[in-house]
């Protein structure tokens, strides 16, 4: 969900009553005629491996435009993407949809794209958009959260949070039981926007499950959110939206900050959340707090010097996430970006801490020309999927490993 104001189409009409859950069924192919990936492109790296390919690109099954990439491992071990398909161009409140491709080899091959929730493009119109992964490993299921808008987005949403009310930008999770290959859909904004909230989205990408401590098995998934102010003035603020009993039912945490933006959260070497955070005022470095009870509340507020923001989603990990607790694997993070300021989307690199981000001791360089937002997630044994916005937002998805990462 991008903060800048969007170019307006024209308002969008119509007073279609919501309901509150819409199963998604019989997923199939989305077109008889799909035009095929162009194959992996290889770097030819002499260390380590890195290999790249176009999973939707504009005029791919005949859309206008794709953009905002998410990434999961299924609980069954395949490799799911999924992005907005915005069949007029734009965000919310645009018809937009959220598509997902498959891969059952490891990111080798994609399967033709099926649908997680799926926008409404006339009479009265709606949209999902911004999808974020996060996956139950006890249970099996995953999540996938994003905007559902009617007439605004995010810059005039009214508040309030009655979800037939078209003036009011919504939230929703889609659950899959299944894997990932059938989704239904139910809204959330009474948990996600407050009274004093205008307008909220769930950060794209992907939200994490803990490991550690008294809080193992909680579900986090980051928020972003514009609250009035006693002097009626509006903060841009961060929050987390938890779960403890799988999903069924989800908690907003206290939000943070002033200027925050699109974050992401990931889970340290001793249990404690680091968030780290877009900026709101394009200043050109990370936001960065801690959470010591598994993202109810935020400390120690701070832009990181060392990480660059030129106003882009980018994507936090730990690299692995299996590792035990307090170990030194445990420590070592992952940090996908656009290296470049103050604004300038390019130079897409990944950078290296095996000391839970204190510093950042290397950095590696995947796209040198056009970075949008992305997202990179562990597949296991060091292996790692990346998913990032190209030149002509063309969703690309990569497979390497840790040698390439550290290898010069």
């Amino acid at each position: 969900m991008e903060m800048t104001a969007p170019t307006r189409r024209g308002m969008l009409t119509g007073t279609a009553a919501l309901t509150g859950t819409a199963a998604l069924t019989g997923l199939g192919l989305l077109a008889p005629a799909a035009q095929a990936a162009p194959p992996p492109k290889d770097h030819g790296r002499r260390h380590g491996t890195y290999r790249e390919q176009e999973l939707a690109w504009a005029g791919y099954q005949g859309v206008r435009n794709f953009r905002i990439p998410a990434l999961a491992v299924t609980p069954g071990g395949d490799l799911v993407a999924a992005f907005d398909k915005r069949p007029v161009g734009g965000d919310a409140p645009a018809p937009n949809s959220i598509w997902q491709r498959r891969s059952r080899d490891g990111g080798a091959t994609w399967e033709e794209p099926t649908v997680i929730a799926a926008g409404t493009e006339t009479g009265a119109r709606t949209g999902y958009s911004d999808p974020s992964y996060v996956v139950d490993r006890k249970t099996g299921m995953i999540f996938c959260f994003h905007v559902f808008s009617k007439d605004v987005g995010v810059w005039n949403s009214g508040y309030g949070d009655d979800d037939a009310d078209r003036g009011i930008i919504s939230a929703a999770v889609s659950c899959s039981e299944d894997d990932g290959q059938t989704w239904t859909t139910r809204l959330i904004t009474s948990v996600v926007k407050p009274e004093s909230c205008r307008a909220m989205f769930a950060s794209s990408g992907a939200g994490i499950q803990l490991r550690y401590g008294p809080h193992a098995g909680r579900l986090v998934q980051q928020f972003a959110g514009w609250f009035r102010q006693n002097d009626g003035s509006q903060l841009v603020q961060a929050y987390s939206v938890f779960s403890d009993d799988h999903g069924e039912s989800w908690t907003m945490g206290q939000p943070v900050g002033e200027s925050m933006d699109e974050n992401k959260v990931a889970e340290l070497s001793d249990g404690t959340l680091m968030m780290n955070s877009r900026e709101n005022r394009r200043t050109g470095h990370r936001w960065i707090a801690y959470s010591r009870d598994g993202g109810e509340t935020w400390e120690d507020l701070h832009r990181d010097p060392h990480l660059v923001d030129p106003g882009n989603n980018a994507h936090i990990t730990r690299a692995y996430p299996d590792a035990p607790q307090g170990s030194a694997k445990a420590k070592v993070l992952l940090f996908s970006h656009a290296d470049a300021q103050p604004s300038a989307r390019v130079n897409g690199t990944i950078e290296y801490s095996e000391d839970d981000g204190r510093t950042w001791i290397r950095k590696r360089v995947f796209q040198p020309g056009a970075c949008q937002y992305s997202v990179i997630v562990p597949t296991g044994r060091g292996t790692y999927a990346l998913a990032y916005e190209g030149a002509g937002e063309t969703i690309m998805v990569a497979s390497l490993d840790m040698n390439w990462i550290l290898s010069r």
